[in-house]
């Protein structure tokens, strides 16, 4: 009876033997039948070097052409992505999408302080998750609402000591609501290093910005110059700060007209691996790789990762990009 079962499942396709095996007893896996890995770990994190399939030459579509990706950590190509905030997900719905597109994805922010919401547990093992796919986390920038408390010099430390230990790499310092003196704000930039976290300064032109206010409540606020933005990086920059978010509003986001002469006076300027831009909008991040190539940073939502890395990769685009997004590298 047994010699039969075994012919039986070995006449099977391969496929579906495999997805057979994950149910069968001790006894039948004596059959040598090939099982599942039922590992949640990827396998580019097991020491494979092969990251999908578009990389894989033997056996996937390595034979197409596509762009390839500077492993892990990058300084240039950035992606960062955006955690729970205008819809709630939890560590499932990450790791789902972390073990499709982990390898596409360099950093995960939770927006404002939407992670003070969150049970404390909840909030470890989504940043324990995000470092098993070496993905850096951030805060957004609660810091505007820190720096309004009475004794905010004292907050100030609690808040990043209390990040550290939830296990944060990175904090950002935006100031989209406040008036904000610049040397204020350096002496912020330190007293995060000192707590050995990464300061990410977000600098923009619209005062307002962070809070997806009316484009009309935007204009009658008024713009800064781009020098301002290109003046306090430069600081920042010689301050040790790795990467600076550039605010969306007032440039791409609630304005009736792009302000493109705004980006091209930024990167006229500051070194575009140290510039990271806020593009949450499929025409907007298709504009900056058309624009500046695949190595662009840029910030996106987590549902767009998919779109954002067809784009990268130039296996897909829109009308403008498809099949003109291309590399040259060694």
């Amino acid at each position: 009876m047994f010699g039969n079962c075994k012919a039986f499942l070995a006449s099977l396709p391969r496929t579906l033997t495999r997805d057979i095996h994950i149910g069968l007893s001790p006894f039948a896996r004596g059959f040598n039948i090939q099982a599942r890995s039922l590992t949640t770990t990827p396998k580019y994190y097991q020491g494979n070097t092969i990251h999908n399939l578009l990389q894989d030459q033997g056996n996937g579509f390595g034979f197409i052409r596509s762009n390839p990706r500077e492993p892990k950590p990058r300084a240039r190509g950035v992606t960062e992505i955006r955690g729970p905030y205008y819809a709630a997900y939890g560590k499932r719905h990450l790791q789902d999408v972390l073990e499709t597109m982990g390898y596409h994805i360099d950093g995960l922010k939770f927006a404002g302080g939407s992670f003070s919401l969150m049970p404390e547990s909840r909030v470890r093992e989504l940043i324990d998750l995000a470092h098993e796919h070496d993905v850096y986390v951030s805060t957004g920038g609660w810091i505007e609402h820190i720096l309004t408390q009475p004794n905010s010099s004292y907050v100030v430390d609690r808040y990043l000591s209390k990040c550290k230990d939830l296990g944060f790499d990175v904090v950002e310092l935006s100031a989209g609501f406040l008036s904000f003196p610049p040397d204020d704000w350096l002496r912020l930039v330190d007293k995060v290093h000192s707590h050995t976290l990464k300061a990410k300064p977000e600098l923009g032109i619209q005062f307002g910005a962070g809070g997806d206010t009316a484009t009309r409540e935007l204009e009658a606020a008024g713009t800064s110059s781009p020098s301002k933005v290109v003046s306090l990086g430069q600081r920042f920059i010689d301050a040790g700060v790795e990467r600076i978010m550039i605010e969306s509003e007032g440039i791409t986001e609630n304005v009736r007209n792009w302000r493109t002469d705004v980006i091209q006076a930024i990167l006229k300027d500051l070194p575009m691996e140290k510039v990271m831009f806020e593009a949450a909008d499929p025409p907007v991040f298709n504009w900056y790789v058309r624009e500046f190539g695949i190595d662009v940073n840029l910030f996106v939502d987590h549902s767009q990762i998919v779109q954002l890395s067809c784009l990268r990769s130039g296996i897909w685009g829109m009308a403008d990009t498809f099949g003109k997004i291309v590399s040259f590298r060694d």
